[in-house]
């Protein structure tokens, strides 16, 4: 038996275009009933606010605080990360590893003080290798500290080929394990639709397949191209992580999270899939992986323990 919290409170850490999208989302589907945002642009949190406040009359009632002192955090039951420098046209996520990991390293343990039972889930980029370090500044165990990975990848797989095979996204098993990067790579061996493989679809490919995943390795680059920056689908996949947790509804997710001897691999934050509940990561799964696939884990793997 699990139950619906009666008080529920998210802290979001940068209040740029990600942050800010997400907690409009989050305020529309009425998921909290404690919203903060904090940023060390203490007008542009409070601004955020105050514009997400005259929406009160339009939906459930949201305590709303915009500030940039990292107490507000206090009793937070998730705080989200999303501060940082964000991805410029012709850059990887990997090039953000400098800047980002300051940032981390200066915000992780003040916000672990003043909420020590909270879940903490890093969105800024490189989203891995701050995971990595999250977890080594907070002190907390690796259930309660993890990263979003590539669970926008894996929606982003699906999508594409929910075009190609005219089936919903949602009835698409298929996913995106690794680093949410250059690297991350598609399950293809286990990809399928209740039971059917769907290279068994009349007129699926491998090229199709792969046009399919190019597409979504890619996405992130052509949206940064064309916007600037990119919010919605990442808002969205927060959107959901919260819910999984506040509804304990075990849901699996592909994130980024601690590996402990995972496919012998261990002391790197990747994406594989993960259990998702109240209390965090309460499992993770080994999937079956083709050998093919192994040796990509074993890129990803390699390629992140060089720069954590």
């Amino acid at each position: 038996m699990t139950h619906t919290p009666s008080t529920f409170k998210i802290s979001i850490v940068g209040a740029g275009n990600v942050g800010a999208t997400a907690a409009y989302a989050m305020l529309l589907e009425g998921l909290t009933t404690d919203l903060t945002l904090i940023d060390v642009a203490r007008e542009r949190a409070e601004g955020v606010v105050t514009d997400l406040t005259h929406s009160l009359a339009f939906t459930a009632y949201t305590k709303l605080i915009g500030t940039d002192d990292p107490h507000a955090a206090k009793d937070s039951d998730i705080i989200f990360i999303t501060a940082g420098a964000r991805q410029k046209p012709g850059q990887t996520r990997l090039d953000l590893i400098s800047t980002n990991k300051k940032i981390v390293d200066e915000i992780i343990p003040p916000l672990a003080h003043v909420a020590p039972g909270s879940i903490i889930v890093l969105v800024t980029n490189p989203v891995d290798v701050l995971t990595h370090e999250a977890l080594k500044r907070s002190g907390f165990p690796k259930e309660r500290v993890f990263g979003s990975g590539t669970i926008l990848d894996t929606a982003r797989l699906r999508f594409h080929l929910s075009e190609a095979l005219a089936v919903h996204p949602s009835s698409i098993h298929a996913m995106v394990l690794g680093e949410h990067g250059d690297t991350s790579f598609p399950v293809w061996s286990s990809a399928a639709v209740s039971g059917k493989s769907i290279f068994e679809f009349d007129g699926f490919t491998q090229k199709i397949a792969d046009e399919c995943y190019e597409k979504t390795r890619t996405a992130a680059y052509r949206i940064v191209h064309d916007v600037g920056y990119t919010c919605y689908s990442i808002a969205t996949a927060m959107l959901e992580i919260a819910k999984s947790i506040r509804e304990d509804s075990h849901r699996v997710l592909m994130l980024s999270t601690m590996l402990e001897d995972y496919y012998g691999h261990s002391d790197v934050c990747v994406s594989i899939p993960c259990v998702l509940a109240r209390g965090g990561i309460v499992k993770t799964l080994t999937v079956p992986l083709s050998k093919a696939e192994q040796d990509k884990l074993a890129l990803s793997v390699t390629t992140l323990k060089k720069v954590q």
